[in-house]
C-alpha cells in the first residue's frame, strides 16, 4: 500500500496522523521487524542517557513510533489480534525493562546501590515490577494504562549503607511512574496504575514483599485472586516476582471447591453485572468493556471457571483469555460452540476497543453517542455505514450477554436488589445508590468503610469465611440500621463494635441463622454505646438471646444459684472461679441489658436481677475465698461472718454500672484467738485478709476481665477503721460514733451472704442502730448540711446528671432516709432498704400524705428507669449533643416526650418538683 494510501486509512485518527507526519518512516516498515527492532534499541538507547529528561524522550520516541506502526498492521488486517496486543505488550515491557534498568544504574552514580551485575542492572536488585491485568496477559489494548504492583526485597537489594529501604524504593517508584506517564512535548508513554497492590490507601507505592504475601496469604479478597491469575514479572529482579508468585499459588488456585470458593465467584460475578450505566445495550454510547455482553464478560467468563477448576487442573491457569477458553473446552467446562462464539466475539470486540483508543489515543471504551461521529467511527472501523455496525455490535452484545447469564443459572440472589458490591478496590456507584436509598447521609463512607473491612483492617474480618458470612447478611444488616432511627450513627458504632471483635465468624454467623437478631444488634448500636462495646468485647454473650425463654422470664435468685453452682463448681481452682464468676455475670447483665433495652423489663426488676445476680455471686465467691485461704491459714473455730450491702445492692436498685459498696461483719468465740492453720494469724488478720482477698476477687483484673468495682467506704469509721468489723464494734459505732449520714446510709444494709445463723444477729443489730430516739431538726440539718457539702464538693456536669443534680436522685434518698431514721422508733415497719418500697411503708405510717407519696413514686420510678438506660448507654454523664439519635429517642420516650428537648424539659420540670418537696419536708439549702 503506497504512502499516500495509508495516510488516507488513518485520516480519521488526528493521533495517528500527526504520528505518520512526525514518522513517515515507519509507513515502508515490516511491522515484525520494525517491532523487534525498536524493542532491541529501546534498552540501548536509554542506557546511554544522562538525564531523566533524557530517559523520558527516548521511551516516548519508541513508544510512539511502535503504537503507529501496530496501528497500521491492525488495520490493514496484516496482523491477527495476538500479534497486535502482543506487539503492545512487547513494547511496554521494553520500555518498563529499561527505564528500570536505568534508574537502578543512576542509584549506583549516586552511591545508593552497589550493582551486582552493571551490565545487567536488575539481576538480584531485590526490586520487581509485575505486570497486572491485561499487560500481565500479553493482551495490552492500543491505549492501555499499565497495571503494575512493584515489590522490593530490603534483604535482596544491594543498598549501601545508611540507605532506608522503604524510602528509597518509594522514591525509585515515583521516578518511574513519572518517566512514564509525565506530559512532555512528545506526549507521554503509559499511564501507570499502582492501584492494584495491597490495600492501596493505606500502603506505599512500594511494598515489601513479606508484606504483601502476609496480605494476600490472610486477608487477600476474591477479586485479587482473579487479578493475580495474569500476574507476570515483567521488569526489575524477575526472579523475584517468580518466587512471590510462587508462594501465591495456594492463594489463586485452591485445591477443594468449598461453599467459600462458590461463594466468591458469586460475588465476581455481581461485581461486574452491578456496575452502574451498563445494564442495558444501546449500542450508540454503550461501553465495549463494561456494558453488557462486553469484553469484561468474557473475561469474567474465562476467570471463574479458572478460578473454580484451576486448583486441580494445572492447565487452566494460563494468562490468555483466548488460550484458557480453549483450555475450558478441553476440559469439559465449556461446550465448543460456546468457546467458538466467545473466541469471535472477543476478537471482534477487542478490534473495536483499539478502533476506539486510536481516534484520540484515550483509555477509552465508549462508542461515539453522536450518529455523526459514529458513521464516521464506523468507516474508520472497516464497515461500509453505521448500521452495518449497529447490527454486528448488537448481535455480538446480544450473545455475550446470553452465555454470560447462563454461567450461573444457580444464583443465589439473582435480583439485582441483592447486589452490593464491596469487594472491589473502588465503589460502586450502584451499591452507593442502594445505601443513600436506605436513609444513609454518606454513602461513600459507609462504601469505603465496608471495603475496608474486606481488606481485613480489623482482625474480625482477616478470615475469608468471615467475609463470606458477612457478604450473605450485609444488605439485611443495612437494612435494620437503616431502621434504627439514625442509620449512619449505627453503622457507625457497628464498625466500632466490629473493630473489637477478635472474630467475626460466630457473629455472622448467628446472625445468618437468625435474622431476625439484626433488629437486635441495631438497637443495642444504636441506643446503647457501653453495652454495644463490651459485647464487642465478647460476642459469644449473643448466644444467650438464642434461648426460647430469653423474652419471657429473667432468672429468680434459685436459678442464678443453680447455673453458678453448675458452672462454677466447688472443686474449680481459684483462678478459674474468678474467670467463670466473670463469664457469668457478663452474660446474665447482656440479658438484663437487653431486656431493658427492649422494653421488656421496668426498672424495678431490672434492679432486682442485677441485684440478685451480684449477691449470688458474692455468696459464691465468699465460699472461694474461705476455701482458698484454708491450707495456709486453716479457719476461726466457730467464727462467723456476714457480708452486708450497702447502697444501689442493698436497695435492690443496681444499674449495669454499678459499684458494691460493702461492709464485712464478723464473730467468734472469745477464746479463739488464732486460725488454725499451718501458718496461724490472728483473727483479726484472719477477716481482714478474707475481706481483702474477697474485694480482689470482685474487683481485680482477669483475663476475662472485672467483675466489680468495691466500695468499702461506708464501713465503720470508713477508710481509717479496720477493713472487717467485729459485731461488738459494729453496734458499739452505731451507737456512739456513727454520723447522721452513716445512719443515712445504713437504711439500705441488708445481708447478702454469710453464715445463716449469723444473718440474724447482723440484721438485728442494723434495726436496733436505725431505730434509736432521733431529734427530727437535728436530723434535717445534718441532711441540709451534707447535701450542700456534696454539691460544694462537686458541682453536677448537667441536668443529665440524674443522680447529683439539685432535684435529683440523691435529693430523693436524703428525703426517705432522713424520715426513715427519724421515725424508725415509734414505726418500725417504715424501714424498708428499697426506696419504693420505703415510700409505700412512709405514706401508710402518714408520715408522708399520699398525693407526696405518689408523686415520690412516681418520679423515683423515672429516675431509676433513666438511670437504668444512661448506664446501659454511656460510661459518663450524658450529652445529647453528642449522643447516638438511637439512644436520644430511648430516653425521650422513657419520659414520655416527642424528643430529647422536650425530655430534657420534662426532666427539669420534675428536678425543680423534687427539690421542692424536698426544701418542704427536709428544708431549704439557703
Amino acid at each position: 500500500m503506497s504512502h499516500d494510501a495509508k495516510l488516507k486509512l488513518i485520516e480519521a485518527s488526528p493521533f495517528l496522523t500527526g504520528l505518520a507526519h512526525r514518522y513517515p518512516q515507519c509507513l515502508e516498515l515490516d511491522p515484525q521487524q520494525a517491532i523487534d527492532d525498536i524493542c532491541a534499541q529501546i534498552k540501548t538507547k536509554t542506557a546511554d542517557c544522562t538525564t531523566e529528561a533524557e530517559v523520558k524522550t527516548s521511551v516516548r520516541h519508541s513508544r510512539n513510533q511502535a503504537a503507529l506502526i501496530i496501528a497500521l498492521a491492525d488495520i490493514e488486517s496484516v496482523w491477527q489480534l495476538e500479534q497486535v496486543t502482543t506487539a503492545l505488550t512487547q513494547i511496554a515491557d521494553a520500555c518498563l525493562i529499561a527505564t528500570i534498568d536505568w534508574l537502578l544504574i543512576d542509584a549506583e552514580r549516586q552511591g545508593k546501590l552497589k550493582l551486582i551485575d552493571p551490565k545487567n542492572p536488575s539481576h538480584d536488585c531485590g526490586y520487581v515490577a509485575l505486570a497486572m491485568g491485561k499487560h500481565g496477559g500479553y493482551e495490552l489494548n492500543f491505549s492501555s494504562d499499565i497495571d503494575l504492583i512493584i515489590l522490593f526485597d530490603a534483604a535482596r537489594a544491594p543498598l549501601s549503607e545508611g540507605v532506608e529501604p522503604n524510602q528509597f524504593f518509594v522514591r525509585m517508584t515515583k521516578q518511574l511512574v513519572s518517566i512514564l506517564q509525565q506530559m512532555t512535548p512528545q506526549g507521554y508513554a503509559y499511564r501507570v496504575d499502582l492501584r492494584l497492590r495491597p490495600d492501596p490507601r493505606a500502603t506505599q507505592i512500594a511494598i515489601s514483599f513479606d508484606a504483601a504475601l502476609i496480605y494476600y496469604e490472610s486477608v487477600g479478597q476474591n477479586w485479587e485472586r482473579a487479578a493475580m491469575i495474569k500476574a507476570r514479572p515483567v521488569a526489575g529482579d524477575i526472579e523475584l516476582g517468580q518466587i512471590f508468585l510462587k508462594e501465591l499459588v495456594p492463594f489463586i488456585w485452591r485445591k477443594y471447591l468449598d461453599f467459600a470458593t462458590i461463594a466468591e465467584v458469586h460475588s465476581l460475578k455481581k461485581q461486574i453485572n452491578a456496575v452502574k450505566g451498563h445494564a442495558s445495550i444501546a449500542v450508540l454510547g454503550h461501553n465495549v468493556k463494561l456494558g453488557r455482553g462486553g469484553i469484561r464478560e468474557i473475561e469474567f467468563f474465562v476467570q471463574t471457571q479458572q478460578l473454580i477448576a484451576g486448583g486441580r487442573n494445572k492447565a487452566l491457569r494460563g494468562k490468555s483469555t483466548l488460550a484458557m477458553l480453549n483450555e475450558l473446552v478441553k476440559a469439559n467446562w465449556v461446550e465448543a460452540e460456546t468457546a467458538k462464539q466467545l473466541n469471535a466475539a472477543y476478537r471482534f470486540l477487542r478490534q473495536i476497543e483499539h478502533r476506539i483508543q486510536m481516534v484520540d489515543d484515550q483509555q477509552t471504551h465508549t462508542l461515539p453517542s453522536d450518529p455523526e461521529k459514529f458513521e464516521t467511527f464506523a468507516k474508520f472501523a472497516g464497515f461500509k455505514n453505521a448500521q452495518l455496525l449497529k447490527d454486528k455490535l448488537r448481535q455480538t452484545f446480544e450473545l455475550v450477554q446470553g452465555h454470560y447469564d447462563h454461567l450461573f443459572e444457580d444464583d443465589i440472589n439473582p435480583s439485582d436488589d441483592n447486589v452490593w458490591v464491596f469487594e472491589s478496590e473502588t465503589d460502586d456507584e450502584s451499591t452507593l445508590e442502594k445505601i443513600a436509598e436506605l436513609g444513609f447521609s454518606q454513602p461513600t463512607m459507609v462504601s469505603s468503610t465496608i471495603r475496608g473491612w474486606y481488606i481485613g483492617r480489623y482482625g474480625a474480618m482477616r478470615s475469608a469465611v468471615a467475609r463470606e458470612r458477612l457478604t450473605e447478611i450485609l444488605p439485611a444488616l443495612l437494612k435494620a440500621f437503616a431502621g434504627s432511627g439514625d442509620a449512619d450513627a449505627t453503622f457507625a458504632a457497628f464498625d466500632r463494635f466490629l473493630s473489637g471483635l477478635p472474630t467475626g465468624i460466630q457473629l455472622f454467623s448467628l446472625l445468618k441463622a437468625h435474622p431476625q437478631y439484626l433488629e437486635l444488634i441495631a438497637n443495642i448500636l444504636g441506643s446503647a454505646p457501653r453495652l454495644a462495646q463490651e459485647m464487642s468485647r465478647h460476642p459469644k454473650m449473643l448466644d444467650a438471646v438464642l434461648e426460647p425463654s430469653f423474652f419471657e422470664t429473667i432468672a429468680t435468685r434459685q436459678q442464678l444459684q443453680d447455673l453458678i453452682a453448675d458452672q462454677v463448681p466447688d472443686d474449680l481452682p481459684f483462678d478459674l472461679v474468678l474467670d467463670q464468676t466473670r463469664i457469668v455475670a457478663r452474660e446474665q447483665m447482656f440479658r438484663i441489658g437487653v431486656r431493658s433495652l427492649s422494653d421488656t423489663l421496668n426498672a424495678g426488676d431490672a434492679g432486682q436481677a442485677y441485684s440478685d445476680l451480684a449477691q449470688c455471686l458474692i455468696e459464691r465467691l465468699l465460699k472461694a475465698v474461705e476455701r482458698d485461704l484454708e491450707p495456709r491459714h486453716g479457719i476461726i473455730e466457730k467464727g462467723k461472718v456476714c457480708i452486708v450491702a450497702m447502697g444501689k445492692l442493698g436497695g435492690y436498685e443496681m444499674t449495669s454500672a454499678s459499684d458494691l459498696d460493702l461492709i464485712v461483719i464478723y464473730d467468734h468465740p472469745q477464746d479463739q484467738t488464732s486460725s488454725t492453720g499451718p501458718k496461724q494469724i490472728s483473727v483479726n488478720q484472719y477477716y481482714a485478709r478474707l475481706t481483702q482477698r474477697l474485694i480482689t476477687s470482685l474487683s481485680a483484673p482477669t483475663s476475662e476481665g472485672v467483675l466489680y468495682e468495691v466500695d468499702m467506704r461506708l464501713r465503720p469509721s470508713g477508710n481509717k477503721g479496720p477493713i472487717a468489723t467485729h459485731i461488738d464494734a459494729f453496734v458499739d459505732y452505731q451507737k456512739n460514733s456513727a454520723w447522721t449520714w452513716e445512719k443515712l446510709a445504713l437504711t439500705r444494709a441488708r445481708v447478702v451472704a454469710g453464715d445463716k445463723d449469723f444473718r440474724a444477729v447482723v440484721e438485728t443489730a442494723i434495726a436496733a442502730a436505725l431505730c434509736v430516739p432521733r431529734n427530727k431538726q437535728e436530723v434535717f440539718n445534718d441532711a441540709i448540711s451534707m447535701r450542700k457539702t456534696m454539691l460544694d464538693a462537686k458541682q453536677p456536669a448537667s441536668v443529665w446528671d440524674v443522680k447529683s443534680h439539685r432535684g435529683g436522685m440523691v435529693d430523693l434518698e436524703f428525703i426517705i432516709q432522713a424520715l426513715q431514721i427519724t421515725y424508725a422508733h415509734d414505726h418500725r415497719k417504715i424501714l424498708a432498704t428499697n426506696l419504693l418500697k420505703a415510700i409505700e411503708n412512709l405514706s401508710a405510717a402518714k408520715i408522708i400524705d399520699t398525693q407526696v407519696a405518689n408523686r415520690l413514686d412516681y418520679i423515683c420510678r423515672l429516675y431509676q428507669q433513666l438511670s437504668q438506660i444512661l448506664k446501659l448507654g454511656v460510661s459518663t454523664v450524658f450529652e445529647p449533643d453528642r449522643a447516638p439519635i438511637g439512644l436520644k429517642k430511648l430516653i425521650a420516650s422513657t419520659l414520655s416526650a416527642p424528643d430529647i428537648a422536650q425530655a430534657e424539659a420534662i426532666l427539669i420540670d420534675m428536678q425543680i418538683e423534687l427539690k421542692e418537696i424536698f426544701d418542704t419536708i427536709i428544708g431549704r439549702l439557703d
